[in-house]
């Protein structure tokens, strides 16, 4: 194996025994073949399109195979296998919708068979691995970059799927895209033309998801979320999805049992068509890397209904549930919307005794934060408000995180900081007071809802009428996997400038690529807090 599309991968360079989150070398390798049979179906496909041919559960297929390879989403290997026959058989499906070619067919588009002998099949996709020793490193670096961008935008297109909202663009630049892997007539800025378009399409998506959030559940408003417990039987729900915890939530009323949030679930309560729950209560927990001590003292059922699952410790696993595409080796899995094992699991669990604690805010949507834009506008103009900091993005368990916790805290105090994702877990619990009755903390919502942000940003920059990168606003960015390379390209798309990433540079950029971001971008590393914001401060 050797997998590198994570912030945490081994000696920052690649997990080449086991992977870091736990993956095993047979679904690494199995991940692999998936994707390389993407591409090839992807060919056949963006001919079809082509030729003015397209096919739904083509487009379908290709979103949910992708987001089955984001990391740890599925560590089965039997389920990756299944979805790798699926994609072989659909590829016979695109090439027949193509109609006839006379062009080269690369390798991965051509006929092959798939081993029925699980060994050979371990074997073949040993042979089809993330990194391909015969082409440029900078070629290989942004094709890298370009299909974890892919990958990022495929998971928030999945959740859209799920609430029967999808966008043919996305679609057609996905297959575009993964055909082009396979061409080695391309260079170099080909390829970076693509990984920019890839930020648009990452936009485009991110759009259509909080459109389909807000219709179906209203805006987000400023919400106070419990951290505290609620006496009861309890579901904690892990995951993005705001569709499974609709359905978890009605299944749920009226049988006393209370449903928890964690990691990037938080943002659910501050949705007016989620809140409106009497029996949605809380927030536990923090950030995804932290559940190995956190779920062992929940009393109740716990699911994952998207990324973000660990190994599972013994003491919790009995309780534990998978949905969907998220996958784990001996922990029950639920496909579809009937929740009663789950439900079943809690009602015989010790459950909650009353104990209240610490409140949070969420909610602070674009629509929120747009609707009191006057008073932004107004302490800007009056000096009250000097800066704004977006401090968000993904959190991990390698060390340097702690700069997050620290740029937070010496943020001046007549500065807001915007934040986003499970990265806000760093500081979300600490006291930022108010500027004028503006928090001066704003936790906007999930990963995804960098759109919000986007919003926010470019509002404020048409009221002062000035270009982003000319507003009192920086970025101050952590990732960790696939959908934080998405947003990073969606706000180079933008033409955002001076970014600072951390907390380190990812594994698959080469130095020239690096040079380039530097030249064009000014992207940098994140240092210390005390060196950033007197950098950005003066």
């Amino acid at each position: 194996m050797f997998c590198y599309q994570c912030e945490g991968t081994a000696k920052g360079t690649g997990c080449d025994k086991v992977g870091v989150c736990g993956k095993q070398p047979e679904v690494s390798d199995l991940q692999d073949l998936l994707v390389y049979s993407l591409k090839g179906t992807a060919f056949w496909a963006n001919l079809a399109r082509e030729n003015g041919s397209k096919d739904a559960e083509i487009d379908r297929f290709m979103v949910k195979a992708l987001f089955t390879t984001v990391t740890n989403v599925d560590f089965s290997d039997a389920s990756v296998t299944e979805v790798i026959k699926e994609a072989v058989a659909l590829k016979t499906k695109a090439k027949a919708l193509a109609g006839s070619y006379a062009g080269s067919v690369p390798p991965a588009a051509q006929d092959w068979e798939l081993p029925s002998d699980q060994a050979a099949l371990l074997a073949l996709s040993q042979l089809h691995g993330v990194k391909d020793a015969g082409i440029d490193v900078d070629i290989q670096s942004i094709r890298s970059t370009l299909l974890f961008g892919i990958k990022g935008y495929a998971a928030y297109a999945d959740h859209a799927l799920n609430l029967e909202r999808e966008n043919d663009e996305v679609y057609a630049f996905t297959h575009k895209a993964l055909a082009a892997m396979l061409d080695d007539s391309l260079g170099l800025m080909d390829y970076v033309g693509m990984a920019m378009e890839c930020g648009r399409i990452n936009l485009v998506t991110m759009e259509l998801l909080s459109v389909a959030h807000t219709d179906k559940y209203g805006h987000p408003v400023p919400t106070p979320v419990q951290l505290g417990t609620k006496a009861g039987k309890a579901i904690l729900v892990s995951g993005h999805d705001m569709l499974f915890l609709e359905k978890l939530l009605e299944q749920t009323e009226g049988k006393g049992i209370n449903i928890y949030t964690h990691g990037e679930m938080l943002p659910a309560h501050g949705y007016p068509g989620l809140k409106k729950y009497s029996h949605l209560v809380g927030n536990w927990g923090g950030a995804w890397q932290d559940q190995h001590k956190e779920f062992q003292s929940f009393p109740g059922a716990i699911v994952f209904n998207t990324n973000c699952i660990q190994k599972p410790a013994d003491n919790y696993k009995d309780r534990l549930f998978t949905w969907d595409r998220v996958q784990f080796p001996d922990v029950k899995h639920i496909n579809g919307w009937d929740f009663s094992e789950v439900i079943d699991c809690a009602q015989a669990a010790k459950g909650f005794p009353e104990a209240p604690g610490q409140e949070i805010l969420t909610g602070f949507g674009h629509n929120a934060v747009l609707g009191v834009a006057d008073k932004v506008i107004a302490a800007v103009k009056a000096g009250d408000i000097k800066h704004f900091f977006l401090v968000g993005g993904c959190d991990g368990a390698k060390s340097g995180r702690n700069y997050y916790t620290e740029f937070a805290e010496k943020v001046p105090q007549d500065c807001v900081i915007l934040t986003l994702a499970c990265g806000k877990y760093r500081f979300n619990k600490l006291e930022f007071g108010d500027i004028g009755g503006i928090p001066r903390l704003l936790d906007v919502g999930q990963c995804n809802d960098a759109y919000s942000a986007v919003q926010i940003a470019l509002a404020l920059a048409d009221a002062f009428e000035c270009e982003v990168n000319d507003l009192p606003l920086s970025f101050i960015i952590s990732w960790y996997e696939q959908k934080a390379v998405a947003i990073l390209l969606t706000l180079l798309h933008l033409g955002i400038k001076n970014i600072k990433l951390g907390p380190t540079l990812p594994a698959f950029i080469t130095p020239n690529v690096l040079n380039f971001l530097v030249e064009n971008f000014n992207i940098s590393p994140v240092t210390t807090a005390e060196e950033d914001l007197k950098a950005i401060l003066g």
